[in-house]
């Protein structure tokens, strides 16, 4: 029996009207389930955002307490915010209520980091019912989402051999990647591994070739990204060596750089675009643009595109972001000096060494873009809003981060219309959609 034109127009309606909450929904599902957001690029997906800040800096939401001491960043999934802190005796993985900061369970990673600068700084990965946890002594931890039940464990030192390049402890966020969880322990007999994201067993390892003499041997404390340059699917990964390339679908070693390397940090994550990788150190290294190229028998080759020397462009840490054709961040050792970097051919557009631009805050900046600006969180707590443009340095706003004590260093998180800025115990939210 055919459909009356009214019952097909009610159905239209209701059709309309669930599409409607389903397409308003959509940041807050995209969500941010680990490291640098969806793309692992420090890009957000929100739109709509304040483009000027007043004064007082964005409206505060809410604030929570009990996150412990640390430096992680958040994933946030689900209803849900997750990140790792030094409390109640051990290092634990934590887990809010995204709506309010309520803490809704912790899970014990491994032993508290007594130092200085001490406490977690690997961000949780979130991965349907489980998240995944790197603590600061190499404590690689699988957790239910919903209960916080520990489902399997691995220790990057103890079941790997593996080492940090200094002496920071391990900082990596955790890669999963379909069924695959990747981590970098650094040994001599694993480089890099992947582990099956349901049990932890190993399905393969990298064994570490000589990487060069520039830096250290061992893990580096940047996190793997994907490409899939010169056609081949790889884990690109900054280690105490340098750059190194792992195909995705067996762990063969495929190419490496090392003068990129430092003796002390090699921290920033690596920028993919296409066959191209951008990757900066501090510690007066600099900055490398590297191209991947076929070579014999399906592998892979890194050619030198450029190098810049530290003076024109070196990433202590707080990393870069790609917006357009751009690179953005702060250049300098320990030090956030707003910079616009022409990705292709590594000309300084704006800022930089020399500029009359006076940064905002003090110390690294870390920065996270959305909505074409950039979120520039200082050391000093310090948070500025600054237009992502080469057209020239336009700062839209600034305001200081609430409590700080130590470093603020943890990096900005924006979803859902929020910004959401860990400091240590306390976790901020700030409203920065229009309106």
């Amino acid at each position: 029996m055919p459909r009356s034109p009214l019952r097909s127009a009610v159905a239209l309606t209701l059709f309309c009207a669930v599409s409607a909450v389903l397409v308003a929904a959509a940041p807050d599902s995209a969500g941010w389930p680990q490291w640098r957001g969806p793309g692992r690029d420090g890009v957000s997906k929100d739109t709509g955002l304040l483009n000027q800040w007043p004064a007082a800096g964005p409206a505060l939401a809410w604030k929570s307490t009990g996150l412990g001491g640390g430096f992680s960043s958040l994933a946030i999934s689900g209803g849900k915010i997750f990140t790792l802190g030094d409390r109640d005796g051990a290092q634990h993985a934590i887990a809010l209520n995204q709506a309010d900061g309520k803490v809704l369970w912790t899970g014990k990673v491994g032993p508290v980091w007594e130092d200085q600068y001490g406490g977690p700084r690997s961000t949780p990965s979130v991965d349907g019912d489980s998240v995944y946890v790197l603590g600061s002594d190499g404590d690689l931890v699988a957790f239910e989402t919903a209960t916080g039940r520990e489902r399997w464990r691995k220790s990057l030192p103890g079941d790997f051999g593996g080492k940090v390049m200094s002496s920071w402890k391990w900082a990596e966020s955790p890669l999963v990647d379909g069924d695959r969880v990747i981590v970098t322990p650094g040994g001599p007999t694993a480089l890099m591994v992947a582990l099956d994201k349901k049990t932890g067993k190993e399905v393969w390892r990298t064994l570490t070739p000589t990487l060069g003499a520039k830096g250290r041997d061992g893990a580096g404390y940047s996190s793997v990204v994907i490409s899939n340059g010169a056609g081949v699917k790889q884990y690109v990964q900054l280690t105490g060596r340098g750059l190194v390339g792992v195909r995705a679908s067996d762990g063969k070693f495929l190419w490496s750089y090392n003068q990129v390397a430092n003796d002390v940090a090699n921290i920033s994550t690596p920028i993919v675009k296409g066959d191209h990788i951008f990757a900066s150190t501090g510690y007066q290294t600099g900055s490398v643009l590297l191209k991947l190229a076929p070579a014999a028998d399906k592998g892979v080759e890194a050619k030198e595109v450029y190098f810049l020397p530290s003076k024109t462009l070196q990433n202590h840490h707080g990393g870069l972001v790609l917006v357009g054709d751009h690179l953005y961040g702060g250049h300098g050792h320990n030090k956030g000096f707003p910079v616009c970097v022409e990705m292709a051919t590594g000309k300084v557009v704006w800022g930089g060494e020399g500029s009359d631009i006076l940064a905002p805050g003090t110390g690294s900046a870390a920065v996270t873009a959305a909505d074409g600006h950039l979120y520039f969180r200082y050391q000093n707590g310090k948070v500025a809003l600054i237009e992502a443009t080469p057209q020239g340095y336009k700062l839209k706003g600034s305001f200081d981060v609430p409590e700080v004590n130590r470093p603020s260093w943890s990096h900005p998180v924006i979803v859902g219309g929020k910004l959401y800025l860990r400091e240590q115990e306390n976790l901020y939210v700030y409203n920065v959609k229009k309106g």
